[in-house]
């Protein structure tokens, strides 16, 4: 089962930018789509922004559109998050794993790891 671990969170003013990463292993990285959750205080996991296994294809939650930006690097077994006009409702702990489909995922192939927390507020 793949392991993944999450790094890059921290404390930002709002409209200030993060780069999250999240490092793999334990599977072949390069054939699975892969996906950035967060969880905010009280609130389930969701889904904010998904890749295809190839890179080529990405959608996202609207309420992170045309501000966050998901890319991977296959050689390097690694999914990125570009955070940028971050708002104070994006404060939650974020995790990376791989969706269990692309258009419609209903769950997770591997394990949560420990999250990164991503805190914005002035």
């Amino acid at each position: 089962q793949v392991q993944l671990v999450e790094s890059g969170g921290g404390l930002v003013q709002p409209g200030g930018s993060l780069r999250l990463s999240c490092a793999a292993s334990g599977s072949i990285f390069s054939i699975y789509a892969m996906g950035w959750y967060r969880q905010a205080p009280g609130k389930q996991r969701e889904l904010v922004a998904i890749i295809s296994s190839d890179g080529r294809r990405t959608n996202y939650a609207d309420s992170v559109k045309g501000r966050f930006t998901i890319s991977r690097d296959n050689a390097k077994n690694t999914v990125y998050l570009q955070m940028n006009s971050l708002k104070p409702e994006d404060t939650a702990v974020y995790y990376c794993n791989e969706p269990n489909g692309f258009s419609a995922p209903t769950g997770v192939f591997g394990s949560w790891g420990q999250g990164t927390q991503v805190t914005v507020s002035s």
